[in-house]
């Protein structure tokens, strides 16, 4: 299935991805500082929804409390939760 986030305090705009099983595929994100964003897409491809949420939940960037990774984790922990 697929879900759509907004994240919140970070520069992206938006998170896409899709949760089959348990498994995130098809992440995606719109605006955020592009390869970092590209980085942590590829590199949560294929894993296991809580493996990534225990990975990459609070996660900072600089000085913000939050981050893209973080901000990903928080939207699949939504996506679990539905």
């Amino acid at each position: 299935m697929r879900f759509d986030y907004s994240p919140k305090g970070v520069c992206s705009m938006k998170i896409s991805f899709d949760l089959e099983d348990g498994i995130v595929k098809n992440v995606k994100f719109l605006g955020g500082c592009s390869g970092n964003t590209q980085g942590v897409a590829l590199l949560a491809e294929g894993r296991p929804a809580e493996e990534l949420v225990s990975l990459l939940k609070g996660i900072k960037c600089g000085f913000k409390q939050t981050s893209c990774p973080d901000q990903l984790a928080e939207a699949i922990q939504s996506a679990i939760n539905e």
